[in-house]
Protein backbone atom coordinates (compact mmCIF):
# COMPACT_ATOMS: atom_id res chain seq x y z
CA UNK A 1 0.00 0.00 0.00
CA UNK A 2 1.16 3.34 -0.81
CA UNK A 3 2.02 6.12 2.12
CA UNK A 4 -0.74 7.73 3.28
CA UNK A 5 0.82 9.94 5.55
CA UNK A 6 4.60 12.21 5.92
CA UNK A 7 5.14 14.09 8.79
CA UNK A 8 7.94 16.70 9.40
CA UNK A 9 8.41 18.97 12.11
CA UNK A 10 9.63 22.45 12.17
CA UNK A 11 9.19 25.44 14.74
CA UNK A 12 6.92 23.88 16.96
CA UNK A 13 4.47 22.94 14.21
CA UNK A 14 4.03 19.01 12.91
CA UNK A 15 3.11 19.23 9.33
CA UNK A 16 1.41 15.73 8.22
CA UNK A 17 0.95 15.46 5.17
CA UNK A 18 -1.69 12.96 3.62
CA UNK A 19 -2.56 11.47 0.52
CA UNK A 20 -4.69 9.62 -1.55
CA UNK A 21 -8.13 8.21 -0.09
CA UNK A 22 -8.86 8.93 3.24
CA UNK A 23 -11.54 5.81 3.82
CA UNK A 24 -12.47 3.00 6.34
CA UNK A 25 -9.05 0.82 4.92
CA UNK A 26 -7.02 3.56 6.14
CA UNK A 27 -8.17 4.89 9.00
CA UNK A 28 -6.63 3.26 11.89
CA UNK A 29 -3.12 3.29 9.83
CA UNK A 30 -3.93 7.15 10.25
CA UNK A 31 -4.67 7.10 13.71
CA UNK A 32 -1.82 5.05 14.56
CA UNK A 33 0.43 7.52 12.37
CA UNK A 34 -1.01 10.57 13.58
CA UNK A 35 -0.39 9.78 17.85
CA UNK A 36 2.84 8.28 16.76
CA UNK A 37 4.08 11.35 15.16
CA UNK A 38 2.19 13.22 17.96
CA UNK A 39 3.76 11.65 20.62
CA UNK A 40 7.47 11.81 19.55
CA UNK A 41 7.55 16.05 19.48
CA UNK A 42 6.61 19.01 21.61
CA UNK A 43 4.03 20.42 19.87
CA UNK A 44 2.65 23.69 19.80
CA UNK A 45 0.08 23.32 16.07
CA UNK A 46 -0.71 20.89 14.10
CA UNK A 47 -0.92 21.49 10.58
CA UNK A 48 -2.77 18.91 8.22
CA UNK A 49 -2.29 19.16 4.74
CA UNK A 50 -4.85 17.87 2.58
CA UNK A 51 -3.76 18.67 -0.85
CA UNK A 52 -3.53 15.39 -2.22
CA UNK A 53 -6.16 13.80 -0.47
CA UNK A 54 -8.76 12.78 -2.92
CA UNK A 55 -10.99 11.35 -1.01
CA UNK A 56 -12.63 11.51 2.72
CA UNK A 57 -15.44 9.33 4.24
CA UNK A 58 -16.61 9.68 7.74
CA UNK A 59 -14.01 7.43 9.14
CA UNK A 60 -11.03 9.47 8.64
CA UNK A 61 -13.29 12.60 9.93
CA UNK A 62 -13.44 10.99 13.14
CA UNK A 63 -9.57 9.94 13.28
CA UNK A 64 -8.99 13.61 12.69
CA UNK A 65 -12.24 14.95 14.96
CA UNK A 66 -10.27 13.19 18.07
CA UNK A 67 -7.04 14.50 17.63
CA UNK A 68 -8.67 17.62 17.56
CA UNK A 69 -10.61 17.08 20.70
CA UNK A 70 -7.48 15.66 22.41
CA UNK A 71 -4.54 18.20 21.25
CA UNK A 72 -7.37 20.90 22.18
CA UNK A 73 -7.24 20.31 25.92
CA UNK A 74 -3.68 20.53 25.53
CA UNK A 75 -4.26 23.78 24.19
CA UNK A 76 -2.82 22.95 20.62
CA UNK A 77 -4.65 24.31 17.73
CA UNK A 78 -4.71 22.31 14.27
CA UNK A 79 -4.97 23.56 10.67
CA UNK A 80 -5.81 22.78 7.47
CA UNK A 81 -4.41 23.38 4.10
CA UNK A 82 -4.77 22.64 0.29
CA UNK A 83 -8.35 21.45 0.63
CA UNK A 84 -9.41 19.93 -2.78
CA UNK A 85 -13.54 20.88 -3.95
CA UNK A 86 -14.76 17.57 -2.80
CA UNK A 87 -12.89 17.33 0.25
CA UNK A 88 -13.52 20.99 1.67
CA UNK A 89 -17.36 20.03 0.88
CA UNK A 90 -16.62 17.28 3.25
CA UNK A 91 -15.27 19.24 6.02
CA UNK A 92 -17.73 22.08 5.95
CA UNK A 93 -20.73 19.49 6.17
CA UNK A 94 -18.91 17.89 9.27
CA UNK A 95 -18.31 21.46 10.72
CA UNK A 96 -14.77 20.46 10.59
CA UNK A 97 -13.82 24.13 8.93
CA UNK A 98 -15.89 26.02 12.30
CA UNK A 99 -13.18 24.24 14.79
CA UNK A 100 -10.31 24.26 12.35
CA UNK A 101 -8.49 27.15 10.96
CA UNK A 102 -7.69 26.90 7.42
CA UNK A 103 -4.68 28.39 5.33
CA UNK A 104 -3.46 28.67 1.58
CA UNK A 105 0.20 26.64 2.53
CA UNK A 106 1.62 25.14 4.86
CA UNK A 107 3.90 28.30 5.11
CA UNK A 108 0.89 30.39 6.20
CA UNK A 109 0.09 27.80 8.56
CA UNK A 110 3.18 27.51 10.45
CA UNK A 111 3.80 31.19 10.08
CA UNK A 112 0.14 32.11 11.65
CA UNK A 113 0.88 28.94 14.74
CA UNK A 114 3.89 30.73 15.38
Amino acid sequence: MKKTIEVEFKEGTLIARLEGELDLRVADLLRKELEKAIGRYPLRHLVLNLGRVTYMDSSCLGVILGRYKRLAQQGIGISLVGLQPQVRKVCELSGLLRIMAEYGSEEEAVAKAG
